[in-house]
């Protein structure tokens, strides 16, 4: 007889445990046994049996795996929280005694702990557990970027400390450095939630959010103590990161930081990047964004090349002479031979037969993309958020870029009348400059007197969607699209790729309407031009009232000319029914005349009309009949891929509802910006 296992010790009960068993097994408080679990990565498990693996008569609400207890039985950590915990029992035992001197000594001492030695703890071992390679780092980076850039802008609280804001803000941006220096960053959104950013380091793409520079309101219903743990978490591992990826580019970790210039304001401006041992001239004349001479004693020897190659080519030259003749007859023989070697045309790649899918072209990048804005001096208005249009300016080539003394230091200029200035970012009205008394009305751009809040001639001016435009689409967009007071083009995400038969704002209406929304639109600006001439109409009418039998008389005439033009135009069974309805609406609307007394109303229809009605009619049809097709052919399927095919409709008809939906708002709008 085999033995005789015990309740609770083997199969589920035995894989799983609940968390006040894991607390009492490792002996630590809850906040630091969440704590240990959010750094370690070990999460809640729910089990597929709830009664198999409680052990007691209470329901138990959170598990987790054995297994993942006994791994944090070897942590570091568990002796530290340890000794925490006895120098807190130690506080509370003296002020027990009522021995407050003694209490307050140990309180002092927990207080310096680089003399008294309270227990520290560091994360370091825990990320180069968690991240055995720089790669799985990287591919980490998104959820610590967007963590840290909103403690970064957080104000200071009980719950929020002041210098864990600070250390956030530090970090936050000595990595934006890295991406200035290294010109790693790609694309940039504007959203309701903040500014999307996309990076590429290393090949990895990174995507992270930036809260917008607003006064935060810090609210209640939300457990900072959680969010601090993961926050304490992400600076170790920023910390990491950004050291790997400094001393991967040859710059020296961490960077020197100006503690003045953080005060006023500077941000970005308060660090100066160094190279590994020592700032070599080439960084700082980068840093300060000047042109380094070369050095004398290489152009020395490259000036001595050159001249022998010089000396060499005379000499050749006259060799050339007698060669070219025979160069010349053997040109009609090498031209066969010249075909099968290589060139540097670009392939292309069309599709192999008529209505297959058009793959992107490949194209030579005649511009670098990171030096998108190199060369332009541009200046920010303090209207404009300086923050966000510093660093991409700065990051895709930008070295001068001024703003006003009062959205802090660190500018190239805080002179707004500096003429090196090419472009300024304005996001404020239209202001017109002044003239002279008997001069006329000039240009906001070439008028000579300005006034207050004036324009400077020989400046483009533009609004600030224009740097996010043009760093997605990687070229300078046409100032004039972007010009103060413009309307804006829209401002699209780029990290979605339009798929075909979904509604893109760039396209024009009419290429990417449907069929039946193109009649329909037809028709309706029909029946808008007819509603200017509804009085007309009316008048016509009351003259007609006056004339009653004779309109009898010619109505009735007109029925048989029309009964006669049906009969003709008979075809199919769709066509009959269609006139069948038509004569059914005629007769009673010669009921409702007879009975008021009133002339039969004759609708004068439009040829052009008429033809738009038939086409509508047509395409109803032919939707009839496509739909009968389709359910035929459903028929054919079974059960369970009709299940999956009737999914598959839902979901495209509810797209295409949304993108006519979309289309019609369009519409309006556009029919009401023409009106206006």
């Amino acid at each position: 007889m085999g033995k005789v296992k015990k309740k609770g010790q083997a199969g589920q009960a035995k894989n799983y445990m609940t968390r006040t068993q894991a607390v009492k097994k490792l002996q630590l408080s809850l906040p630091d046994f969440r704590k240990l679990c959010i750094w370690k990565g070990i999460y809640p498990r729910e089990p597929r049996n709830r009664k198999k693996v409680s052990k007691s008569a209470t329901a138990s609400t959170t598990f987790y795996y054995t297994k993942d207890i006994q791994f944090l039985l070897h942590e570091p950590l568990l002796q530290k929280f340890r000794e925490q915990k006895v120098l807190e029992k130690k506080i509370s035992r003296a002020l027990g005694r009522g021995d407050v001197s003694d209490a307050a000594r140990l309180e002092r001492n927990a207080a310096r702990p680089d003399k008294t030695g309270k227990p520290r703890y560091t994360l370091n071992h825990i990320i180069r557990e968690r991240y055995p390679t720089f790669a799985d780092a990287l591919r980490d980076l998104d959820d610590c970027l967007s963590m840290l850039f909103l403690f970064a802008n957080l104000p200071s609280t009980t719950a929020v400390p002041a210098k864990m804001i600070a250390r956030c803000e530090r970090l936050c941006l000595e990595f934006e450095h890295y991406l200035i220096a290294s010109h790693s960053l790609r694309k940039s959104f504007l959203s309701i939630k903040g500014i999307y950013y996309q990076a590429n380091i290393q090949g990895e793409d990174v995507l992270w959010l930036v809260p917008y520079k607003f006064n935060q309101r810090v609210v209640g219903d939300v457990d900072f103590r959680i969010m601090g743990t993961f926050v304490e978490f992400y600076m170790t591992l920023l910390g990491f990161v950004n050291y790997r990826l400094y001393t991967s580019i040859g710059l020296k970790y961490p960077p020197r930081f100006d503690q003045l210039k953080d005060e006023g304001g500077a941000e970005l401006g308060a660090f100066s990047l160094e190279g590994a041992n020592l700032a070599t001239a080439e960084t700082k004349a980068i840093a300060n964004g000047e042109q380094q001479g070369p050095d004398p004693k290489v152009q020395a020897e490259v000036d001595k090349l050159v001249r022998q190659l010089r000396d060499e080519e005379s000499a050749a030259s006259k060799a050339d002479g007698a060669a070219e003749e025979s160069a010349a007859e053997a040109a009609n023989g090498d031209a066969d031979a010249d075909a099968d070697e290589p060139n540097d045309a670009i392939d292309k790649f069309e599709p192999a037969a008529p209505g297959g899918d058009v793959l992107p072209q490949p194209a030579y990048s005649s511009s670098d993309p990171s030096q998108l804005f190199a060369g332009l001096t541009v200046y920010l208005s303090r209207e404009t958020p300086r923050q966000p249009l510093e660093f991409l300016l700065r990051a895709f080539g930008c070295k001068r870029v001024g703003w006003d003394e009062v959205l802090g230091a660190g500018a190239f200029t805080h002179d707004e009348s500096d003429p090196r200035i090419t472009h300024q970012i304005v996001d404020r009205p239209v202001i017109r400059a002044a003239v002279a008394d008997e001069g006329d009305g000039e240009d906001n751009q070439t008028a000579q007197k300005l006034a207050a809040n004036r324009r400077y001639p020989g400046r483009i001016y533009v609004q600030p969607q224009w740097v996010w435009d043009s760093v997605n689409d990687e070229e300078l967009k046409s100032p004039e699209q972007y010009a103060p007071g413009a309307q804006l083009p829209p401002h699209l995400s780029p990290f979605v790729k339009p798929t075909q038969g979904q509604y893109d704002p760039t396209l024009p209406l009419e290429e990417q309407q449907t069929e039946a929304e193109a009649i329909e639109a037809a028709l309706e600006d029909e029946k808008e031009g007819e509603a200017g001439s509804d009085d007309e109409v009316e008048n016509d009418m009351d003259v007609a009232e006056d004339d009653e039998d004779d309109d009898e008389s010619d109505g009735g005439s007109e029925e048989e000319e029309e009964e006669e033009e049906d009969e003709e135009e008979e075809e199919d069974g769709d066509e009959e029914e269609d006139e069948d309805e038509e004569a059914t609406l005629e007769r009673q609307r010669e009921l409702e005349a007879e009975l008021t007394g009133k002339a039969v109303k004759r609708e004068k229809v439009d040829p052009k009309t008429k033809a738009k009605l038939e086409a509508k009619k047509a395409l109803e049809r032919r939707k009839k009949q496509e739909a009968e097709e389709l359910e035929r052919a459903k028929g054919m399927l079974s059960k369970k891929k009709r299940k999956l095919f009737e999914q598959m409709q839902y979901t495209n008809s509810k797209k295409s509802a949304e993108d006519a939906k979309l289309r019609q708002k369009r519409r309006r709008l556009e029919k009401e910006r023409a009106a206006a």
